[in-house]
């Protein structure tokens, strides 16, 4: 799934599928914020960061924690993912 495959999803009157799309949406920065320090520490990351590593280590923490009390709630809602 791509950033552009939620955005219909976003203007759907169900509030289930705006969640999927929230949570598709989320995960997809996630993960590409992931491929981007991986790299960092790998030493073959293409362009020089503009924030110190520490500012996107705390955004990385707080997207994951992010993405889990959506799972949390997915479950207690009913949503499936």
């Amino acid at each position: 799934m791509e950033l552009k495959d939620t955005a219909a999803m976003m203007l759907s009157e169900d509030y289930k599928e705006r969640f999927r799309a929230e949570y598709g949406q989320l995960t997809i920065r996630y993960q590409k914020l992931k491929t981007m320090l991986d790299k960092w520490d790998q030493g073959v990351l293409d362009f020089k960061p503009t924030c110190p590593r520490s500012t996107y280590n705390m955004q990385i923490r707080a997207m994951a924690d992010y993405i889990a009390v959506l799972e949390a709630r997915a479950v207690m809602e009913d949503i499936v993912l």
